[in-house]
C-alpha cells in the first residue's frame, strides 16, 4: 500500500533519511526514469543547478555489481580453501597407499615372480589411488549437490548445478589421488621379489 509523503512526515516526524522505491516501465527505459526522478528530486529538495546531488539514487544493476564483487572474493576464499584441501588430502592418499604397499609387500613379490612387470605394479597402485580418490570426489559432488538442493528447497535460491564444474570437481579428485600415488607406485615397483617373498 503507497502512502503520500506528506502523510508519511506526520506519522513518522522523526525519521531523517527516507528511502523511496520506483519502478521503470521497461529496462529500456531504465536511464529516462532515472533522470526524471534525479530531475524531481533535486525540484522537491531545491538543488542549485551548479551543486551536486544531496540524495543517492541505486539499481539493481547497481546491486548486482556489487553482489558480484563479493561473489569474486567468495570464490578466491574458496579456491585457497580448496587448494589447503587438495593438498591435506594427497597427503592423505599418498600415506594410504604406502601403507597399501608395506602391507602388500608379499602379494607385490609373488606378482612379480609370476611374470608381472613394473609396469604393471605402477598401473595397479596408480589405479588403485585413482579409484581411491575418484571415491572421494564422487561422494563430496553428490554432498555437495543435495545441499545445494535442499538450501534451494528452503530459501527458494535459484540455485543451479553446472555439469561443468561437477566434471571439473571429479576430475580433479582424481588427479590427486594419480599424482600422489606415482610415489608409492614407484616404490612398490622397485621392490626386489625375493626380498618381498621373504617379508612377514
Amino acid at each position: 500500500m503507497a502512502t503520500p509523503l506528506s502523510t508519511f512526515k506526520k506519522i513518522h516526524p522523526w525519521e531523517e533519511e527516507l528511502f523511496l522505491a520506483a519502478r521503470a516501465t521497461s529496462y529500456e527505459n531504465m536511464n529516462l526514469a532515472i533522470d526524471e526522478i534525479t530531475g524531481v528530486l533535486r525540484n522537491y529538495r531545491k538543488v542549485p543547478f551548479n551543486k551536486p546531488d544531496n540524495f543517492a539514487l541505486s539499481t539493481q544493476d547497481q546491486f548486482k555489481d556489487f553482489i558480484a564483487g563479493i561473489t569474486d572474493y567468495i570464490y578466491i576464499v574458496m579456491i585457497i580453501i580448496t587448494s589447503v584441501g587438495l593438498m591435506v588430502g594427497g597427503i592423505g592418499v599418498m600415506n594410504i597407499m604406502l601403507v597399501s604397499v608395506t602391507e602388500r609387500t608379499r602379494e607385490i613379490g609373488v606378482r612379480k615372480a609370476i611374470g608381472a612387470k613394473r609396469m604393471n605394479i605402477i598401473i595397479q597402485f596408480l589405479t588403485e589411488a585413482m579409484t581411491l580418490s575418484g571415491t572421494g570426489g564422487l561422494i563430496g559432488v553428490l554432498f555437495g549437490v543435495s545441499l545445494g538442493l535442499i538450501i534451494n528447497g528452503i530459501l527458494g535460491w535459484p540455485i543451479t548445478v553446472s555439469m561443468f564444474w561437477i566434471s571439473i570437481g571429479f576430475f580433479v579428485s582424481v588427479s590427486v589421488g594419480l599424482i600422489s600415488g606415482v610415489y608409492p607406485a614407484m616404490k612398490a615397483s622397485k621392490l626386489d621379489p625375493i626380498e618381498a617373498l621373504r617379508y612377514e
